[in-house]
């Protein structure tokens, strides 16, 4: 996920593009930059690693003027964060300047073809290779070069893109990546987000996919993908900045899970290959996971319960031993850590202090290192081995949700490539499978209001306790997790067996237990312990598959996921558990987004 903002009109274009990032930020922030049509023609340039405020003071005096130009915000995916990776980018000749929000599958493809054709290219980055196709179309119109570039690129972009060979124009495409279109009097805008051109106008165009967009300041045409004018409505926007920046809704929370089906989408999308039955992970070869004679699993808090996901599937799926550790205990504990080996440092943040010291304890013992992370150029990701970027884009909330599901979507890759890796069968139908979950994930998350209404009945409980079994089990840690962080009611989960050792002595009339049965290996016995707890009085609220009728007959209330591969279910029974926590949390007038005594990042022990 990146931020792009782009402006023609009458006035200097560079304090409306850095100001328009500044709102952007929000979606991507490891680098930046911006280029400016300048007056006597030649496009001028600022970029540079960092946030928004590093390009500030990289500026500094130098005026960059014009009355053209676009910028861009980072979220790292292909090259870390450089100033040369940094957004705009040029082809040879720089008569083009462009910026990227996606995924160009293709590009290694494209840069070996345009490579082989005599183009120089600077940087790391997937986008590049867009300026350079835009110059091999140079006799063509701008809009139109852009079309016929568009039709050579497989995954999902939102493309800004000016030409110092037509000054009185910026052009935008999309493809499965947000881009709106802001219409001023006499001044035209272009952003990924609403937020960063809405100090300037309230009325919009949403670009939907396949459509371009043509600009100038007298006027806005947006166009189809076979090239005839699109009858885009006008929205009104009615918001002010701070809900624009949270797309409307009250908190980002909600926000980032309603994200979710997309960010499957992102995480996915090149890494699965249905025809040819592959999963394709270039990122770790050379690590020698097929030689692997055992994987430890490092993490803490949210990642550590999608570390013990990624335990049950590389067990399950790939069989190889697994073990799963908490970073702030593993260096204390002598761990069995040796040659042959490979550590796995899950993060979300990559800065999470006790994970990155456990991957150094690992590599001193000789173990090869793989980060799991959503931040490019952090800590783990420089000092890992090998990299395993999970692409959920920026997450603001404090209490973790689309980047948990995409960790344990990462993982679940993981483990289907290692499977492959050491010749285990994997079918196309569980491919697809994977495939289908964006869309199953946005049927599960268009349910939320039976799910706010009862958050609301049990938004007043002393304690909820979560049970399950196997997988069902680590996903119960997460949803009790998620609901102490923003809700501040005690909650516990534990292995639906462990009742009658102790656990059942708290279970009173009343009192909320969510019961997660989607394994249908461990059925039955889920089933037994929801009827023990129900006969002491419990509310029982259970979490399955749609196929499972029968559930209700044993529980008080169903919350059914879409059916699904039963190793793929992780990644949809947490939806319902993320939002139960979010609205009980609304309902008891909590601030949701910054829970108290919680930072988003921790970087101490």
């Amino acid at each position: 996920m990146c931020g792009i903002v782009g402006y023609i009109g009458p006035q200097e274009a560079l304090p409306i593009l850095l100001e328009g990032l500044e709102r952007l930020e929000y979606r991507g922030y490891d680098s930046a930059g911006v280029a400016v049509l300048g007056a006597g023609g030649d496009i001028l340039v600022a970029k540079r690693a960092g946030r928004i405020a590093d390009l500030r003071q990289h500026i500094g005096g130098a005026k960059l003027p014009g009355r053209l130009g676009i910028g861009h915000t980072r979220w790292a995916t292909h090259g870390r964060p450089s100033d040369e990776n940094a957004h705009p980018h040029f082809g040879c000749d720089g008569r083009y300047a462009i910026v990227h929000n996606g995924i160009i599958e293709n590009y290694a493809e494209l840069r070996q073809e345009l490579s082989a054709r005599g183009h120089v290219f600077r940087s790391e980055t997937d986008t590049e290779v867009v300026a350079h196709l835009l110059e091999e179309a140079s006799d063509l119109p701008l809009l139109e070069a852009l079309r016929q570039v568009t039709r050579r690129l497989q995954g999902s972009y939102a493309l800004a893109a000016i030409s110092r060979d037509e000054p009185g124009a910026l052009v935008a495409a999309r493809e499965q990546s947000p881009l709106v279109v802001g219409v001023g009097e006499g001044e035209q805008f272009v952003a990924s987000d609403i937020p960063a051109i809405l100090r300037h106008t309230r009325q919009v165009l949403i670009l939907e996919d396949g459509e371009c967009a043509r600009l100038t300041a007298e006027k806005a045409e947006v166009f189809n993908r076979d090239g005839s004018p699109s009858a885009r409505q006008r929205l009104h926007v009615a918001w002010d900045v701070h809900a624009a920046e949270k797309g409307g809704h009250a908190h980002f929370m909600i926000k980032e899970i309603l994200e979710q089906p997309q960010v499957f989408r992102e995480t996915t999308r090149g890494r699965i290959d249905v025809a040819r039955g592959k999963v394709l992970l270039p990122e770790v070869e050379g690590l020698g996971l097929e030689r692997a004679r055992r994987l430890h699993v490092v993490a803490c808090g949210t990642s550590y319960h999608a570390g013990l996901v990624g335990k049950a599937l590389l067990e399950g799926i790939a069989r190889v031993e697994t073990r799963t550790e908490i970073g702030s205990e593993f260096r204390y504990q002598d761990p069995l850590v040796e040659q042959g080996d490979v550590l796995i440092a899950v993060s979300q943040s990559g800065e999470t202090a006790d994970t990155i010291a456990a991957l150094r304890e690992g590599r001193r013992r000789g173990a090869r290192t793989l980060a799991v992370t959503n931040v490019r150029g952090s800590s783990l990701d420089r000092e890992a081995d090998a990299v395993l970027p999970t692409l959920a884009g920026p997450e603001v909330a404090v209490a973790s949700s689309k980047a948990y599901t995409s960790q344990i979507l990462t993982l679940t890759l993981l483990a289907l490539h290692l499977a492959q890796l050491r010749g285990k069968e994997v079918t196309k139908e569980l491919l697809q499978g994977v495939t289908e979950l964006p869309a199953k994930a946005d049927a599960l998350l268009a349910q939320r209001g039976e799910i706010e209404a009862l958050a609301g009945r049990i938004a007043e409980a002393k304690d909820i306790f979560y049970i399950g079994r196997g997988v069902d089990f680590a996903v119960a840690l997460e949803g009790q997790l998620k609901l102490k962080e923003i809700s501040y009611i005690h909650a516990e989960a534990l292995p639906a067996g462990e009742l009658k050792h102790g656990t059942l002595a708290l279970i009173e009339p009343g009192v909320p237990v969510i019961a997660l049965c989607t394994q249908s290996r461990l059925r039955e016995k889920t089933i037994s312990n929801m009827t023990e707890v129900r006969a002491r009085g419990a509310h029982v609220i259970a979490i399955g598959q749609a196929h499972d009728e029968e559930l209700a007959l044993h529980a008080d209330e169903v919350l059914r996921i879409p059916d699904v591969a039963e190793v793929l279910s992780p990644a949809l029974s947490v939806l319902p558990l993320q939002l139960l926590a979010y609205y009980a949390a609304v309902a008891r007038g909590n601030d949701v987004d910054k829970p108290r005594n919680l930072a988003k990042s921790v970087t101490v022990e």
